[in-house]
């Protein structure tokens, strides 16, 4: 059963957007904040209860007398969406629930294929994965796509993915998949989609207004979220940060560092056998920390001065260490606040680790419906 397009007020989404940012809120606080009477929040709440977009928590207890305050929440049960995210030979599968909870998180090898074949396989697996996890009846928002390159087009149909994804390159991707599909795809740069997990699952949305978030993988991008939005610029290309790093040089990647521990003489293949290859070149591996941070900085410096965000974070599919090493290398250099940051606040807000590591993507692809149904988009 597929349900009808979830259209909500502007004050619904006010609403909605309030909780998601503030938490849970009794009716006489979400009706302060908003600027609306109580019984406008009622009539409201009521609407959204009944959806199953937002539910009532245990009431708190009151010391006196008087009714005790029920607060309300974004609810899981309104629904789900789901996350693709696309690299070469690897399939990462995500489904979220509407409150941002992660209900599914898989990843599977897969031969690089066309994009119509691809998105048939993706068709499957949604289906499976809905019976796995009871999901057949419930309100699907839609698919997101997670592509490694820039867009081509200002409508996000057409994508410069990578050389690895033969027949992807300029494709109406979009079209290909919501033909497929029958449902609505959303399709967005690979570092764009990580910020946006970032921003929802990394504790970001009720932190500050503004993040930046880096993404370090088979290359280096950017995704950037201002007052609830995604930052795309003119053509979609905010964030392409890689132009900075050109790929015949080295560049503070996941590929370049395995590449530069297999010169090295490490028997590293891939990220798989990782962890187990590389006792013995700690050297090596320092050795790119120390270069990546010189590359990076000149970046967040520049991400510093234009956008004056709240949050800076790294995420990797590298191993924790790894990128905390990093991070750490990073704040130890001359990063640039600005006269307008006080000397006490110099540090409130050091580069930091994603908790995500290599998922990000493909959650942040799963929210990208969610975060459309409430027009943040």
């Amino acid at each position: 059963m597929r349900h009808p397009p979830l259209t909500l007020l502007d004050e619904e989404k006010r609403l909605l957007w309030l909780l998601r940012t503030h938490g849970p809120q009794p009716r006489t606080a979400l009706a302060e904040t908003l600027q609306l009477s109580n019984a406008a929040v009622s009539k409201l709440t009521r609407t959204l209860i009944g959806q199953a977009l937002i539910e009532e928590l245990p009431a708190a207890p009151l010391a006196g007398r008087g009714r005790p305050t029920v607060p309300l929440r974004i609810s899981p049960a309104g629904g789900y969406a789901v996350g693709v995210a696309i690299y070469a030979g690897l399939l990462e599968l995500a489904l979220v629930d509407y409150a941002g909870g992660v209900v599914s998180l898989t990843s599977e090898k897969i031969a690089p294929t066309d994009a119509p074949s691809f998105a048939r396989h993706v068709d499957r697996r949604i289906h499976e994965l809905a019976i796995e996890h009871r999901l057949l009846g419930s309100r699907l928002y839609g698919v997101g796509f997670s592509v490694p390159g820039p867009a081509l087009s200002r409508d996000g149909n057409r994508w410069h993915v990578v050389r690895n994804l033969p027949g992807w390159k300029d494709a109406p991707l979009r079209t290909i998949f919501e033909e497929t599909l029958r449902l609505p795809v959303w399709i967005e740069n690979d570092a764009t989609a990580a910020a946006l997990a970032e921003y929802y699952l990394g504790g970001l949305i009720r932190r500050c207004t503004t993040a930046v978030v880096l993404l370090l993988g088979h290359g280096v991008g950017a995704g950037i979220v201002h007052e609830g939005r995604l930052m795309r610029g003119e053509s979609g290309g905010a964030g392409e940060i890689g132009m900075f790093y050109p790929g015949d040089r080295p560049r503070p990647t996941t590929l370049d560092l395995i590449a530069t521990l297999q010169a090295a003489g490490c028997p590293v293949q891939s990220l798989a056998d990782f962890e187990e290859a590389i006792p013995g070149y700690e050297a090596v591996v320092e050795g790119w920390q120390e270069r990546a941070a010189d590359q990076l900085l000149q970046t967040i410096n520049s991400a510093l001065a234009w956008l004056d965000p709240g949050a800076i974070r790294l995420m990797s599919p590298l191993p924790a260490p790894i990128m905390h090493g990093l991070a750490e290398r990073l704040n130890r250099r001359a990063i640039t606040w600005g006269d307008h940051v006080t000397a006490s606040e110099r540090g409130r807000y050091p580069i930091e680790i994603s908790q995500l590591g290599g998922a990000g993507s493909a959650l942040g692809a799963a929210l990208l419906p969610i975060h459309a149904s409430i027009a943040r988009i």
